[in-house]
């Protein structure tokens, strides 16, 4: 099993604020650190500072910790070319001795997009298929030889595919909960399914489909890890977890969904053993307010030493 924390810097944090997460994991034995890949913050509060760009952010990250894998969870098609994002996410592999990972997704939040000029198309799976085949196709393109591509979104001509990544297969994570073609992309071009934001009963459907998924190909299932990332509160007491809900300004009947993680270290590490049950190999706490350093602390202290591996 491995355990990471995931950040939504969007919402109003600086890199500095990233960081002192990124260190807290590190420092408490976590495995990654993982951010989302969005330039708008949602819903009503204060931006300030405004967003970070997450490859940037990830490259100096990876210059300021030594062991805790570092990704994206997950970046927009509809931000990068992939023939950039492939020189990118190679370059934080190599600043970081090989703790990249990829997270690629069709990118979902309209408003951002109008928001900086970004286009929105409707249809975005097609981009999503596309790009995964070529920033795996440069990767693995042998050195000397270069990566041609005609598809109806994107076309490279004899890409010198450079530079290449340090890790022998940088980690793709592709996730979400369509019914056929995110699990058929999923067993064709990933290393990880991610489900997030859903109860128990929905984690359990969507790891049969993608491993059916990846029968139908002959992939043996078992060589796609799946994970899972949920919102999380941790508190000593009921004092403390109030108080970290209303910093990210909801209540105990918002939060406690049903899917999120809520409650003391023992009813997380409970809720861990059930989500390992139905076959997750990875679990990513999502925490949402990146000054409450203590947060990421706790689970590194009082949650994660307790927690299978």
């Amino acid at each position: 099993m491995e355990y990471c924390l995931f950040t939504e810097p969007q919402q109003g944090f600086s890199y500095e604020d990233q960081l002192a997460f990124a260190r807290s994991a590190e420092t408490h034995g976590l495995d990654g650190f993982f951010r989302s890949d969005h330039y708008l913050r949602m819903g009503d509060g204060d931006p300030r500072p405004g967003p970070t760009d997450a490859w940037t952010t990830l490259a100096g990250l990876a210059r300021e910790t030594s062991r805790i894998r570092l990704g994206t969870l997950v970046s927009s098609v509809t931000y990068r070319v992939p023939g950039i994002l492939a020189i990118q996410v190679a370059q934080v592999d190599a600043m970081s001795d090989g703790r990249a990972e990829l997270g690629l997704g069709t990118g979902w939040f309209e408003r951002e997009h109008a928001a900086y000029g970004i286009p929105f198309p409707a249809k975005r799976f097609d981009l999503l298929e596309e790009q995964l085949a070529i920033v795996t196709g440069l990767w693995a393109t042998p050195d000397a030889e270069t990566f041609t591509f005609e598809g109806e979104h994107y076309r490279l001509d004899e890409a010198p595919a450079l530079p290449k990544p340090v890790q022998e297969r940088v980690p793709v994570i592709v996730g979400g909960g369509g019914p056929k073609r995110t699990p058929a992309l999923a067993a064709r071009y990933a290393t990880e399914f991610n489900i997030g934001f859903v109860a128990e009963d929905v984690v359990a459907e969507k790891f049969t489909v993608v491993r059916a998924a990846c029968e139908d190909i002959d992939r043996d299932p078992a060589s796609l890890k799946l994970s899972v990332a949920l919102p999380t509160i941790v508190g000593a007491d009921d004092a403390e977890i109030e108080r970290r809900l209303a910093a990210i300004g909801q209540s105990r009947e918002q939060f406690d969904n049903g899917a999120n993680i809520i409650g003391t270290p023992d009813a997380v590490i409970e809720k861990v053993g059930r989500l390992r049950e139905l076959g997750a190999s990875r679990v990513y706490f999502q925490l949402l307010d990146l000054r409450d350093v203590d947060h990421a602390d706790q689970i590194g202290t009082d949650v994660v030493p307790h927690l299978p591996r």
